[in-house]
């Protein structure tokens, strides 16, 4: 069973910036994550950062994300990949959140989002032997 986690728990009031809680990925047979974000609400001119930060420990974290998603205005959903199949020494990860607000009304930003990863499968060993041999054929 594909490994789901929830970086930034769905429909969370984001108001100002933050680390979410360490999840271990130890577990994982591919290493290799779908990563959607969601934004539910939002008030105008304010934006979302939000990356995914690596650690072999849980407690000493990468000096750079692994991933920074593409920064958010709008309610919608974006998805990425995080590949750390080339990247063994990283055994937990978590997300950040930067707010960023600008404009005369109120200074408080707020996003209402959630960052869920879900595990990409292993590819199936028989796939690459059946389109071999359709192509043989």
């Amino acid at each position: 069973m594909p490994l789901a986690l929830q970086l930034i728990s769905r429909d969370t009031r984001l108001e100002a910036n933050g680390d979410g809680a360490a999840f271990d990925i130890s577990a994982s047979a591919t290493r290799t994550f779908l990563c959607r974000l969601t934004v539910s609400d939002q008030i105008e001119q304010e934006s979302l950062d939000v990356s995914i930060w690596g650690s072999s420990d849980g407690e000493n974290w990468t000096k750079k994300p692994l991933l920074k998603l593409p920064q958010q205005f709008y309610r919608g959903t974006t998805k990425l990949i995080l590949d750390l199949s080339l990247r063994p020494e990283i055994k937990f990860i978590r997300a950040r959140w930067e707010l960023n607000r600008w404009g005369r009304v109120a200074p408080t930003p707020m996003f209402v989002a959630g960052l869920d990863l879900v595990e990409v499968p292993p590819m199936s060993r028989e796939t690459p032997t059946k389109r071999i041999a359709l192509a043989a054929g």
